[in-house]
């Protein structure tokens, strides 16, 4: 028997590399559809899912002004790429059947949705995957921040990044096969010891509110399902 989901409400951050599989840049459709049934998956066992999708496959801000855009110019560009993967994310849903909604911090009437609390909590209330696109709408404040906000809005029970690795490490396993992987840290530990979690902002956000932090790799297959029946490999963040 399938264990019962650890949470009822969870905001799911993907980065937009997550988007890419393989490749260098872009969104690769065969990944779009994999994160979408793992979505329709945890709906399946009664988890309500909203999405905040970086954009970072397209377009990053910080990079952008550091080519010489004005910052407030490229954060912009960011949220626009923001709402293309968003876009992307609805297409692959509603193709294995999950009715979606984006809603835009940036208003675009012709594509999605504004951002409306009350009517997003509405639609999760209705059994639909709400993904915020264009991060807060404001520049200088990044998406994990923009998820962190829409976590404590939505009266999430724990927000989870997917990432490319399995957890918070205190190196780049990637680079230093030394890397010790956490279980648990708290809030604290990772503005004290500047764990590439999420920004600062984040971190500061959920634990004003006392949400949970996830940190798992949406890499592996099921991993998202796993993580919320309470098994997989991760790394939860929250107070000590």
């Amino acid at each position: 028997m399938a264990s019962e989901p650890k949470y009822k409400r969870v905001l799911l951050k993907l980065s937009g590399e997550a988007l890419m599989g393989s490749g260098d840049y872009g969104i690769d459709p065969d990944t779009a559809d994999r994160v979408s049934r793992e979505i329709k998956q945890a709906q399946k066992i009664g988890i309500e899912v909203c999405v905040v999708v970086g954009g970072g496959n397209i377009f990053r801000g910080l990079k952008g002004a550091a080519d010489g855009l004005d910052r407030s110019t490229a954060d912009y560009m960011g949220m626009l790429a923001t709402v293309m993967n968003a876009l992307a994310l609805q297409a692959a849903l509603e193709k294995v059947d999950v009715d979606t909604r984006v809603l835009s911090a940036i208003p675009m009437a012709s594509v999605s949705e504004p951002y409306i609390r009350r009517r997003a909590i509405r639609h999760l209330q209705k059994g639909r995957v709400v993904i915020f696109a264009a991060g807060t709408g404001n520049p200088f404040f990044t998406t994990d921040t923009a998820a962190a906000l829409r976590a404590a809005e939505m009266n999430c029970d724990a927000l989870l990044k997917g990432t490319q690795v399995d957890g918070v490490y205190n190196a780049d396993p990637k680079k230093d096969a030394n890397a010790k992987r956490y279980d648990t840290l708290s809030y604290m530990d990772v503005l004290r010891q500047d764990l590439k979690v999420m920004d600062a902002a984040a971190i500061s956000l959920s634990r004003e509110n006392n949400i949970p932090i996830v940190v798992f790799s949406i890499q592996s297959r099921d991993e998202l399902v796993n993580v919320l029946e309470g098994g997989g490999t991760c790394t939860v963040v929250s107070e000590e």
